[in-house]
């Protein structure tokens, strides 16, 4: 078998061929696209096709491919150092931290670094457990926190992710998450029971003692579960409980964060401060960085060597980092993703009308789900014709939700707005493909 070079001009049948050949069966992809370079809000294909990308390489991407500044960034640090792990110092991981606790909420500042959003979970159920000196940790039906043991124990979305996987990590409990379209009977204005914590307290009364519990991890806008967004207490309620028992609360705002939400993290939409913080994703735009970012007390119940990483924390990624941030500030991309979302959800419930299989139209900021029912069942065949017509029509979506009935838009906060109104065209007429 031969090898190919990046610079040989195969087809794409010949490059999927070879993938099918090389690569683990274990990747999973939305397309079978062979994308060979990206600009803004565009994918470009070996084929010649540009894709507008409402997908943001899974809410990584929120800069925009190839933001400049973050790519000047990024140049100029290849060219100083690359890697220095844990043997010294380096002037872009403080610069980095600095940068992160700036915009995180007040109370949070001290920072690990990590590689990934999993490894960011993993680390935090460490801590937890290390700080409080208790073992049990409570996470939510729904949450997707990763697939590595520790975070997989914690993901409760789909059963497929843990399949033929266990025994996994003890300790580990869920309860529902307020998904009140499809889990709750109570009327609009009525207040939500899990929301107000009665599952909770359920769980305390009869099988997990609240004295035990290390930590409730939670995401505070579910992702992979389907772009849940919760009532407005249940975080408020989340963090009364915490303290009530002495548990830390951890929030995973892996997807959530970044201003993705229309706020610079989605807790503080809320006003809640969790202990700990996990981020990743749109962290570096595309370069592979993660953090925990804790309260100083609760970092510091770990002493030196109790947790390390090899690569985390890389001088490259941290000046992705730095300048991820700056832009984010200096543009008002938070403020941004609050306007531009709000008239994506206007828009898009103005769809149900014409269209009654979508069913339910939430989101926060630039994290919007359209979820797709036949009647009161879900519906992820319609869900699967749309994002197939859609790609047709050369926008790229992606899907979520436990039934993958979901479709989610998370297209740049960065975009134009005459882009965003080209893909919400094609996604208006995708619907009515689908329909058809």
């Amino acid at each position: 078998m031969t090898h190919p070079s990046l610079d040989d001009r195969l087809s794409v049948a010949t490059w999927l061929e070879k993938a099918s050949e090389l690569l683990s069966p274990a990747y999973g992809r939305y397309s079978d696209l062979l994308v060979e370079s990206a600009e803004g809000a565009w994918l470009h294909t070996a084929d010649g096709r540009s894709i507008l990308d409402f997908g943001c390489g899974i809410a990584v991407t929120s800069l925009g491919h190839r933001h400049p500044e973050v790519v000047r960034a990024v140049h100029a640090q290849v060219d100083t150092l690359w890697h220095i792990s844990g043997m010294a110092h380096h002037p872009q991981m403080i610069a980095a931290a600095e940068a992160l606790v700036g915009i995180a909420p007040s109370g949070l500042d001290s920072v690990f670094f990590n590689n990934s959003g999993a490894e960011a979970i993993e680390a935090a159920i460490k801590l937890a457990r290390r700080a409080t000196g208790r073992s049990e940790i409570i996470g939510f039906v729904g949450g997707f926190h990763g697939r590595t043991y520790g975070a997989l124990t914690l993901t409760a979305s789909k059963a497929k992710y843990r399949t033929g996987m266990g025994p996994f990590l003890p300790g580990v409990h869920h309860v529902r998450f307020p998904y009140c379209f499809r889990t709750c009977s109570h009327g609009p204005s009525e207040p939500c029971p899990i929301a107000a914590g009665e599952e909770l307290e359920l769980m305390f009364r009869t099988t997990v003692p609240p004295e035990s519990v290390a930590a409730i991890v939670v995401e505070p806008v579910q992702g992979e579960g389907g772009y849940v967004v919760p009532p407005d207490g249940f975080l408020r309620t989340l963090r009364a409980i915490c303290d009530a028992h002495g548990i830390l609360l951890v929030a995973d705002e892996v997807q959530t964060g970044f201003a993705r939400t229309g706020g610079m993290f989605a807790v503080q939409h809320w006003g809640v401060t969790p202990d700990i913080m996990c981020v990743a994703k749109a962290m570096g735009n595309g370069l592979p960085i993660a953090a925990v970012v804790a309260r100083r007390e609760v970092m510091a119940a770990w002493h030196s060597g109790e947790h390390g990483t090899t690569y985390g924390g890389n001088p490259i990624a941290c000046a992705a980092v730095v300048a991820v941030i700056e832009v984010l500030r200096k543009d008002r991309l938070a403020e941004r993703a609050a306007r531009l979302g709000a008239a994506v959800l206007e828009r898009a419930r103005g769809w149900q009308a014409a269209h009654p299989q979508l069913g339910d139209v939430r989101g926060l900021g630039m994290m919007v789900g359209l979820e797709f029912m036949a009647g009161h069942r879900p519906a992820p065949e319609f869900a699967t014709r749309v994002q197939h017509e859609a790609l047709e029509r050369n926008l790229m979506l992606l899907t979520c939700g436990l039934d993958e009935n979901v479709i989610r838009l998370i297209p740049p906060l960065t975009i134009p707005e005459g882009e965003l109104d080209q893909g919400l065209d094609i996604l208006e007429a995708s619907l009515t493909a689908a329909a058809s």
